[in-house]
This record gives C-alpha cells, sequence and structure tokens, in this order.
C-alpha cells in the first residue's frame, strides 16, 4: 500500500511478496488506551503536539532531567518537560527509566502504548514489556540506515541525497526493532542539521500519527530489518567539529553542514579560534597562487563565495560566515578586511 504526500513518499512496510514469518499485522489497541510518551529534546515536541490535536493527548509524559544551562548554569527543564508542564499533563523526569520506583509507577498505569521520540535513556526489558501494545520509536533515519544518537548529522556529513523518519517497534537491540512505517524526503544542498531536524520533526510527527491510526485498526504491518545493511550513527563528540582541512572541500562542507547548529566547526587562525558558519566547495580561488598547489588550510584570497581555502585533493572551500569566541558573525569581506588577511596564512 502506498500513499503519496506533499514532499514525502509513505510506505508501509511488508510490501507484496513477504512471507507471513517475514511480517504480519498487528492486533488492534482500544482508541481509548492510556498512552505514555518519552523525549527529551526540541525534535521531540511536534509529534507531543500531533498527538495531542488528534485526540490522543498522553495520560503521562516522561522527559530526562532538568540540567544546568545557560549563563547563570540554572537547572534548565528540557523542551519535552516544558511543554508538558504548561499544559498541565502528568510528567515525570527519572533519572533512570530502569529503577524499580519508576516502572512500579509506570506498571501502576497499565499503559496500552509507549511512544518514544529522542529520549535519551536505554529501555530495559522491563520497561520494553510494560506496553500491552509495546513501544513504538520514532528515529530520523530511513533504518537499517544510521542507527544510534546521531542519524541526521550522519546522512549529512555522508553527503546523502536523501533521507527520512522510520516508526518502529523497540526491542533491546540498538534501533534494530521491526519497521512499521517509513516517510522519504530529498536533503537540500545547503541544508544543515538544524533545519534538516525541524523538517523530519515534522515528518516523523504526521508518521506516528499514522503508525497509531493503523495500530488501533488493526491493519499495521511490520518488517523486520535486514541487518547486513545496519549503519551506525554515534554520538556526535566537540572534538569531530575541527576542520581538517586535508580532507576534500566538498567532504569539508558536509561535515560543517552535520556539526551546524552543535557543536559547530571550528578551526584556528592566528593562533585564535574561529567558528565556520557556513561554506561550499568551488572550483577555483579567484587568484591562484603562483608556486604549485597551496598546502591544505592556506587562504588563497577573497572570492564571491567567501574565503577560499585550499583543502585536500587541490580542492577549495569557500567559507562565506565566520565568528571569533565573544563576536558577532560576519561576512567573509568584512572578516578579511578587519583582519587584514593575507594570502598565504593558515588556518589550523
Amino acid at each position: 500500500m502506498t500513499a503519496l504526500y506533499t514532499d514525502l513518499v509513505m510506505w508501509v512496510i511488508g510490501p507484496e511478496g513477504d512471507s507471513p514469518e517475514a511480517s504480519g499485522t498487528i492486533a488492534p489497541m482500544p482508541a481509548m488506551a492510556p498512552l505514555v510518551f518519552f523525549g527529551t529534546p526540541e525534535f521531540a515536541v511536534p509529534t507531543l503536539e500531533a498527538l495531542s490535536a488528534a485526540d490522543r493527548t498522553p495520560a503521562l509524559v516522561v522527559s530526562q532531567p532538568s540540567r544546568p544551562a545557560g549563563r547563570g548554569h540554572q537547572p534548565q527543564l528540557p523542551p519535552v518537560a516544558r511543554w508538558a508542564r504548561e499544559r498541565g499533563l502528568p510528567l515525570l523526569q527519572p533519572e533512570r527509566v530502569r529503577s524499580p520506583e519508576f516502572l512500579a509507577e509506570l506498571g501502576a498505569l497499565r499503559p496500552a502504548v509507549a511512544v518514544v521520540v529522542a529520549f535519551g535513556q536505554i529501555f530495559p526489558r522491563e520497561l520494553l514489556s510494560l506496553p500491552a501494545h509495546g513501544c513504538l520509536n520514532l528515529h530520523a533515519s530511513l533504518l537499517p540506515r544510521y542507527r544510534g544518537a546521531a542519524p541526521i548529522q550522519a546522512a549529512i556529513a555522508a553527503g546523502d541525497e536523501r533521507t527520512g523518519v522510520t516508526v518502529m517497534r523497540m526491542e533491546e537491540g540498538l534501533d534494530s526493532g521491526p519497521i512499521l512505517l517509513q516517510a522519504e524526503t530529498a536533503i537540500g544542498p545547503g541544508e544543515t542539521a538544524g533545519e534538516l531536524a525541524a523538517r523530519l520533526a515534522a515528518l516523523g510527527a504526521r508518521l506516528m500519527t499514522a503508525a497509531l491510526d493503523g495500530l488501533e485498526r488493526g491493519d499495521l504491518a511490520e518488517s523486520p530489518q535486514d541487518a547486513a545493511l545496519a549503519t551506525l550513527a554515534p554520538r556526535l563528540r566537540r572534538e569531530s567539529a575541527r576542520a581538517a582541512w586535508s580532507l576534500g572541500a566538498a567532504e569539508l562542507a558536509n561535515r560543517l553542514r552535520a556539526h551546524t547548529p552543535w557543536p559547530g566547526m571550528t578551526a584556528e587562525l592566528r593562533g585564535a579560534p574561529i567558528k565556520l558558519l557556513r561554506a561550499l566547495p568551488i572550483a577555483s580561488p579567484a587568484a591562484p597562487p603562483a608556486t604549485g598547489p597551496a598546502e591544505p588550510g592556506t587562504y588563497l584570497g577573497l572570492t564571491a563565495q567567501g574565503i577560499a581555502v585550499a583543502c585536500g585533493n587541490g580542492t577549495v572551500l569557500a567559507v562565506a560566515d565566520v565568528q571569533r569566541p565573544g563576536r558577532k558573525a560576519q561576512r567573509a569581506a568584512d572578516f578579511v578586511n578587519g583582519e587584514r588577511l593575507r594570502p598565504g596564512e593558515r588556518f589550523s
């Protein structure tokens, strides 16, 4: 069964030709059954909003504990917890979802299904088995590709042209449970991880609503993942955002997009850090060096696209916007003129 939507194609997994052992239909779920929502960051909020708009307001919202943030290092509610509290919904923020106290409290609710979106803790077997109809997870990739904590960033860094979202039934493995629904969308040529995450969050909210509709009707099919096709998307680290000029310009530009807005790609110039905000590969600088190929990281000159910097394999990256710590972002021409940057200087 295939349905077309604006900017996406949605599939119910379990195409014709699958054997009964490979896929099956899940038993119907009572429409008024208690629903529990697990989620933490902004990415999860659109799904909460979609559930509420579809008269599926959670009986309980579970989010990560508040953590110190900002200049004052005061505890800040995660976006999901803040959303629930502003609407007066029951809210729990356990340090560990495997704690006996939390499991007992959730068990007393007798939930029919748990919806999980970027929660941030591993579910033990006891928690996975509590909801009568299981735990449905929204993952920001086309599984089995990019299992793990940073699937959006991994897709952009790899230079993929398309990605999507998956609703899967959770099991003890890492994002390895059977697939229920998937939706695909194109990645824009200059799209950052932050921009793509916002689109995938909205796409995923609609997909999760469709999955719950199918669960209620009893016509939701599931299909096991092909583990041989699985790839991993580990959590981002600050050190991975350092500009590695020995890479090709296209790969470096993709990494910059993948690390925007967090943690941001950084380099050093004249012994001081600088953040690279926007960049793209170009064919050649306006004024190529007079003697041989330049070492990676060498400033080649100012072009219409930005600050031309030599990269690996003779490629060139044009950096359009930069920022020094504690200062406002600057366009390339303003930065070059303000710093009196000269061709031949090196970004380390």
